[in-house]
């Protein structure tokens, strides 16, 4: 009896067609998907960073609301950062760059959205609501009206 032989089987790509090689269920494995090293330090980042927004306000620490504002808006901007390259593995290695690339075009397309949201927003204010000064509601009331309103109990 001889041995017997044992038949190889075909790669996907031999399989269906793709004589360049190209196998479309090829996944990067030296991706780095973290280590407890890397999720502590993330996670001790993370409550620092949400602890010191916690303390700037309970503590009234700045008092200006406006600084405060921008303070908390760049604490919470480092923290995103934080959590994406920690918890998410973003960075110009995974994926072939394409993770970077669809979070630039992600921030590009929320900041047009929010700048034409506030554009529309302000102008739709400045147009509806111009003055409303006593010279123009005069204007715009006939005087039949006016007399009505100076002879009306509280109206003036």
């Amino acid at each position: 009896m001889s041995a017997p032989q044992h038949q190889a089987h075909p790669s996907h790509a031999e399989k269906y067609g793709h004589e360049d090689g190209f196998d479309v269920h090829h996944h990067d494995h030296t991706a780095d998907h973290g280590s407890l090293k890397s999720y502590t330090i993330g996670f001790v980042l993370a409550v620092i960073l949400t602890a010191i927004p916690f303390w700037l306000v309970m503590g009234n620490v700045i008092e200006k609301s406006s600084t405060a504002g921008f303070v908390l808006l760049g604490l919470a901007v480092v923290q995103i950062v934080v959590h994406m390259i920690y918890f998410l593995h973003m960075n110009s290695k995974s994926e072939g760059g394409w993770t970077i690339l669809a979070l630039i075009f992600t921030i590009m397309v929320v900041v047009i959205m929010l700048a034409g949201s506030l554009w529309v927003m302000y102008h739709l204010n400045h147009n509806m609501m111009p003055g409303m000064s006593q010279d123009l509601i005069q204007e715009a009331v006939p005087g039949s009206m006016q007399n009505m309103q100076h002879n009306m109990p509280g109206m003036k």
